[in-house]
């Protein structure tokens, strides 16, 4: 019977054991989903905080060119100078602040205007091969005309490949196969599914740019010279050089010299004035993309948009709007 006792005890005892065990893992594991379900809260909290930041931010550039209401739009505006209103941001938010700028869309080439129905637009096509062969890209002249070519195949509304460029069936072959587009561009980063454009060519290297910065989906066939890129300057005619270039961006940088001209460009010291086309230029933009930035401690939210100004109901119109 003594026996019987001890090993019932025993028993007993190894049940609490493994009673407290279970208890504490469950414990463990509830305290554990608990942090974890505060954590994802605090996240998502501080999430929709930064997002509010950010979204700020970007109402804050809208309001900067709405507000601008000269003739011409260049780099010495208050909408392209925008260091000192995301330092004042701090001001306005609880341990938070934004970043904020605004580039014009329309100081790049217009890269759906490459085609004119299924025809190639001959000036956006030079503009082009002189960007890619230029100093800035430094490419052959060769495959310069192979990417241009598959730009315009992608864009053109037939199926008849364009010299060195590419049709359906290229990219029916390829491992990851798709179709081609065979319409206008509708976000820049879709340059990045044609033929011959790699991701160093896109977004560029520590040594040259990328078309990212020099190409864009909107706009007209023309682009504003007073905010251009300088590789996108460099490119307007094959007699401009380095340093017509760097003259021209010390000129269209200080406030004082009357950039409402169109002309303003032939003022420039030179031999012989510069001669560009008439229809390639403009001083007068509508079309802007706007980055804002909200900022706490080491967290951060990017919201990203193209606005158009000009609709005539004293907003701006938006034409695209990406969170990262």
């Amino acid at each position: 019977m003594k026996q019987a006792g001890a090993d019932s005890r025993g028993v007993a005892l190894i049940v609490v054991l493994l009673m407290v065990s279970i208890i504490s893992a469950l414990t463990i594991q509830f305290s554990r989903d608990t942090r974890s379900d505060i954590t994802a809260a605090a996240n998502l909290s501080d999430g929709i905080r930064l997002r509010t930041i950010a979204t700020s931010g970007f109402a804050v550039g809208e309001a900067l060119l709405l507000a601008d209401k000269t003739n011409f739009d260049a780099l010495t505006e208050l909408w392209a100078n925008t260091e000192m209103i995301s330092l004042r941001s701090e001001a306005y938010f609880d341990n938070g602040s934004f970043k904020l700028a605004i580039q014009d869309e329309e100081g790049k080439i217009a890269v759906n205007r490459l085609v004119n129905g299924s025809a190639y637009n001959a000036a956006v096509r030079d503009f082009l091969l002189r960007l890619l062969t230029g100093p800035s890209f430094r490419l052959e002249q060769r495959r310069a005309e192979e990417i241009v070519d598959a730009i315009k195949d992608w864009i053109d509304p037939d199926d008849e490949v364009t010299g060195a460029g590419a049709e359906g069936a290229y990219y029916a072959g390829l491992p990851r196969p798709y179709a081609a587009k065979n319409a206008p561009i509708d976000c820049i980063e879709e340059l990045l599914m044609i033929k011959g454009v790699s991701r160093e060519l896109f977004y560029g290297t520590g040594e040259s740019p990328g078309l990212v910065q020099c190409l864009s989906v909107y706009g007209d066939a023309r682009i504003n010279i007073n905010t251009a890129p300088k590789p996108v300057l460099r490119a307007l005619t094959a007699e401009i050089t380095d340093d017509d270039v760097a003259l021209l961006e010390k000129y269209r940088r200080e406030v004082q010299n009357n950039l409402a001209d169109p002309a303003w460009y032939q003022k420039i010291p030179r031999a012989t004035p510069l001669a560009v086309p008439a229809g390639l230029i403009k001083i007068k933009s509508e079309t802007f993309r706007i980055t804002a930035v909200g900022l706490q401690e080491r967290m951060f939210e990017r919201v990203t948009g193209v606005v158009k100004r000009g609709t005539g109901q004293g907003k701006a119109r938006l034409l695209s709007w990406k969170v990262e």
